[in-house]
């Protein structure tokens, strides 16, 4: 995951409502770059409020790109727009997203959580802090810096692992640990379109009485 940048849990979906009106944002603004004119309802007020997300963008289960925001600076409705671009366009591991990509292209938006600085003694100290499947973590060392999404965790799941490749993913060796690193974590709640898909067509049919 590359970064641009209520604590909840990833294996939850956290309020269905917003990603019924982020998913659509993400891919409006995807499919109308690519000339393809597609609009998505953009009236909801939290969208006003200042927020940070990761736009997520697969292909049958493999990464396609992603690019996203530590930190809220702009509105949720910029953020997501600006990060849909990105992730399709502006990802350096891949070449940009043309559009007889689109229909096979899967979106997932990822809202994060306010960042939490970690304090600790030493490197065990901080792994034993660590909360697999529901935390995000930064790592900083000097002008190194990487994250990984809450959902690495479903590719490594254990602790130490985990550490080393976001070591290595920050420009450093996986054993590399020193007194100047800074740690901080942070939680997502997330929406993927196929998830919304299989949730409204196993809903109960509802008429108006």
């Amino acid at each position: 995951m590359t970064s641009s940048h209520t604590k909840g849990h990833t294996k939850g979906h956290g309020a269905p409502a917003k990603g019924h009106t982020l998913l659509p944002i993400a891919r409006a603004t995807i499919s109308t770059a690519l000339g393809r004119s597609l609009e998505a309802p953009e009236q909801a007020l939290w969208l006003q409020e200042s927020g940070a997300c990761f736009v997520t963008l697969t292909q049958r289960g493999q990464l396609r790109g992603c690019i996203g925001t530590l930190e809220a600076r702009r509105t949720l409705l910029a953020d997501v727009k600006a990060n849909a671009l990105a992730a399709a366009f502006a990802d350096p591991r891949f070449s940009p997203l043309v559009a007889a990509e689109l229909e096979h292209t899967e979106i997932e938006v990822s809202l994060l959580s306010a960042m939490q600085a970690m304090q600790f003694e030493s490197e065990a100290h901080a792994l034993a802090q660590l909360q697999p499947g529901i935390d995000g973590v930064v790592f900083e060392f000097a002008h190194y810096r990487s994250t990984f999404l809450p959902q690495v965790w479903e590719q490594l799941p254990s602790v130490p692992e985990f550490m080393a490749h976001l070591k290595h993913k920050a420009g450093l060796p996986p054993d590399f640990w020193a007194a100047g690193v800074r740690l901080q974590r942070y939680s997502v709640s997330k929406w993927k379109e196929t998830d919304l898909r299989s949730a409204t067509a196993k809903a109960p049919n509802q008429e108006n009485l």
